[in-house]
């Protein structure tokens, strides 16, 4: 396995919508096993094929303690079949896109978002084989999280303009000073 460039914004790969995988074979699993080593090597949950460059609708994620790959949800053409929009659930998002600094975890920014609390994803598994999943609270939040990624969109696009555009200026700000350019 091999760990893979992770892209920050404003790289435009991040705001093209993937194209579907026509079908699962030994590139696709390995490249989603590529990218559950990168998932759990940037401390994350999730993480999308258009974030390392891939314009393919292919996501992982785990919320697991293990960390080991064993437990962790390989998914290819991942569709949203049901939300439940009776109930929300908010939780405090980041992104490794939304970072100054990929691999300073410290550089991340991070906002309250509120997604659905319970959605139902039918996807194509590491196998090829049509799964459908049903997922509540952080599970359900971390799957659209990265579906969204799929689309175009990032987690800041969920927010107000002023609370989005404050992020994007500390990330601005963030990057000349690790660049050494304060201005």
């Amino acid at each position: 396995m091999a760990l893979l460039n992770v892209r920050t914004i404003p790289d435009p790969v991040l705001r093209q919508v993937a194209k579907p995988v026509a079908n699962v074979d030994a590139r696709v699993r390995k490249l989603m096993d590529d990218m559950v080593e990168t998932m759990y090597a940037e401390h994350g949950i999730g993480l999308a094929a258009t974030q390392v460059g891939i314009l393919e609708r292919i996501i992982v994620v785990d919320l697991t303690d293990e960390r080991d790959g064993s437990e962790a949800i390989r998914m290819v053409n991942p569709e949203i079949i049901w939300t439940d929009t009776a109930e929300t659930y908010k939780f405090n998002e980041g992104c490794f896109s939304v970072a100054a600094d990929v691999s300073d975890r410290s550089s991340r920014f991070f906002a309250i978002v509120e997604r659905p609390k319970r959605v139902k994803v039918r996807y194509l598994d590491h196998n090829g084989k049509q799964q459908e999943i049903e997922a509540e609270d952080l599970y359900s939040s971390a799957l659209q999280h990265e579906i969204d990624h799929l689309n175009g969109i990032l987690f800041i696009d969920h927010l107000s303009k002023l609370k989005r555009d404050m992020i994007l200026k500390k990330l601005d700000k963030a990057r000349r000073e690790q660049s050494g350019r304060v201005l």
